[in-house]
């Protein structure tokens, strides 16, 4: 092997780990005058496939590669050695039968079979007892040691040597005129017997019929759903219900109100309302097909098996009683959890939720089989996707006809009429008649009138309190995740909202929209006009906690600190 390295490289070898300069295991390299690639030469040699997913572990070492040549050596001498004894034994005209083949052994004979045809062809036959025979049994089944020491006569030269160096399950003895007449092909000719044999019948024999694929069965979307929605509702016990309506919880098979999720599943598992899945998944379209279920231990009903959740159901079902799914299609069983305390949670990530249209809107986080193209957002439902292309792209002109104010989308306008000029109100207080067309409104007057603890959202990083979810959220994103998503148009400035923005963009066209009524001084923002409204107020809120002195202006006091309490500010810092 030439000692000079070229094209090496640094890295670590693949093979022993070692690092320094090596080469690439996939480039050819000249060694005493004979092109090689290192790669093939281990895969010739020992058979192995090595995985290569960067040029960085695609090196191999000099020792590494010395050994490897050694090994090819060595195999070289091996299949030499190899060739060289079974010529030898060739010679001495003795019958040797391939070890890959001794398994499945098929003599192939001619159409006219002869003892003369065998001794051309070299195969010696054997004539054994007839009482060997009488049961049309091969003599594989037979113990070849038994059979040699019965009668050594009728082996070939030379056969008893070879499969003395062989088990009896790896190399058979060779085959006798019995067990060639049992053979297949025999068999065959016998039933060709006095039948005129043409090109064409030989031809169908010796040429396989093509195989014809299975035809593939299509399904349509809804059926496909209805036969695994059916078949996790027949085997388990899921309690399914409709959308939670004021008066409790619809029975999704009849309908029954209940008031609690614990009658609700004892109506269904007494009651024989399950008996009609199919037919009643049927009757709602496939567009619509969405069936929610309560889960607080999911069970099998075919083994008793506890599971735990839905996914492991499903493959519970499909591997252990080889129950049909359908597992391409998205899902439509929607899990919910109700606690103890009249919440809702997610089965999925832990959330609560105070009301159920909160959770139901959620869900489409978790399952997002249909997404909308322009924003992004999943839907369980086709349905749920067309409203919201409708109500949320789905631009134009929608005047108010009362107070003439415009809305971009059908949705706001609908709204914006209900709440302010039709006073509709959906939220009625489950404890006196008094109704609302908040939802927050009537907790208000829950926590005020019926001394219900308000809600507050506590975040888990700084403890801040809110008193709307979409409030935490905001100040998680803002102050902990530090989301910056809207972006300057003039710069590289970055901000979370769109108020923000509005607010920079000042600085760029230098607007002064907001004029003091007192001295007509003109500010930029509204909120720097407020601060200076304060000086015509003698508005002093900032006092200083060393002297007393108050100021109108933050930045007054923090001039006054730096110069008469330096001593006090080196203190606290």
């Amino acid at each position: 092997m030439a000692n000079n390295i070229t094209n090496a490289y640094d890295g670590k070898c693949r093979f022993c780990l070692s690092n320094g300069k090596h080469r690439d295991i996939m480039k050819e390299y000249n060694s005493n005058g004979v092109r090689e690639v290192y790669h093939e030469l281990f895969q010739e040699c020992f058979n192995l496939y090595i995985c290569i997913n960067s040029p960085r572990n695609s090196l191999i070492c000099t020792g590494c590669v010395q050994s490897l040549h050694d090994a090819c050596s060595f195999r070289t001498m091996v299949v030499a050695s190899e060739k060289q004894l079974t010529n030898t034994l060739d010679e001495k005209e003795t019958l040797f039968v391939n070890m890959g083949e001794a398994r499945d052994m098929d003599v192939h004979v001619k159409e006219e079979f002869d003892e003369n045809d065998l001794a051309e062809n070299n195969f010696e036959v054997k004539d054994e007892p007839n009482d060997m025979c009488t049961d049309d049994k091969s003599t594989d089944e037979y113990d070849i040691f038994e059979t040699l020491s019965e009668s050594e006569d009728d082996i070939v030269e030379g056969e008893a040597e070879l499969l003395g160096r062989f088990s009896p399950d790896i190399l058979k003895p060779l085959p006798t005129k019995q067990t060639l007449r049992n053979n297949q092909f025999f068999k065959e000719l016998e039933i060709l017997k006095d039948k005129v044999i043409t090109a064409h019948s030989i031809k169908s024999l010796i040429e396989p019929a093509p195989k014809s694929e299975p035809s593939k069965i299509y399904i349509t979307e809804k059926v496909a759903h209805v036969v695994n929605v059916s078949t996790i509702l027949e085997h388990s016990n899921l309690t399914a219900f409709k959308t939670k309506r004021r008066a409790g919880y619809p029975c999704f098979y009849c309908s029954r109100i209940c008031d609690s999720f614990d009658q609700l599943h004892d109506h269904q598992m007494h009651e024989k309302c399950r008996r009609n899945i199919k037919k009643i998944l049927d009757k709602i379209p496939a567009e619509s097909l969405v069936v929610y279920v309560h889960i607080t231990e999911i069970k099998c009903t075919i083994c008793d098996q506890t599971i735990t959740n839905l996914n492991e159901l499903k493959l519970h079902l499909n591997r252990i009683h080889k129950k049909k799914l359908y597992a391409e299609f998205g899902d439509r069983i929607i899990p919910f959890k109700l606690t103890k305390l009249n919440q809702y949670e997610c089965f999925n990530c832990g959330f609560n939720f105070e009301t159920f249209g909160a959770i139901e809107r959620h869900m489409n986080t978790h399952y997002r089989n249909y997404v909308c193209d322009q924003c992004g957002a999943g839907y369980v439902t086709k349905n749920r996707l067309k409203v919201h292309l409708k109500y949320s792209h789905v631009r134009g002109n929608f005047p108010c006809d009362v107070c003439k104010k415009t809305f971009y989308t059908q949705y706001k306008y609908k709204s914006h009429v209900d709440a302010v000029h039709k006073m509709v109100k959906k939220n009625k207080c489950p404890k006196c008649p008094e109704r609302f067309s908040d939802y927050f409104d009537r907790h208000k007057h829950m926590v005020d009138a019926h001394g219900d603890p308000p809600l507050r959202y506590r975040c888990n990083v700084c403890d801040s309190l809110f008193k709307r979810r979409y409030a935490l959220s905001c100040h998680m994103k803002r102050r902990h995740l530090d989301v910056k998503d809207i972006e300057c148009g003039l710069c590289s400035y970055k901000c979370y909202t769109g108020t923000e923005l509005k607010a920079h963009m000042v600085k760029h066209n230098g607007e002064r929209t907001y004029v003091c009524v007192i001295c007509k001084k003109s500010y930029a923002r509204k909120k720097t006009l407020k601060e200076h409204a304060r000086i015509h107020n003698n508005d002093k809120r900032f006092v200083c906690v060393v002297c007393g002195q108050a100021f109108v202006q933050n930045c007054s006091l923090k001039g006054h600190m730096k110069s008469h309490h330096i001593d006090y500010m080196n203190k606290r810092s």
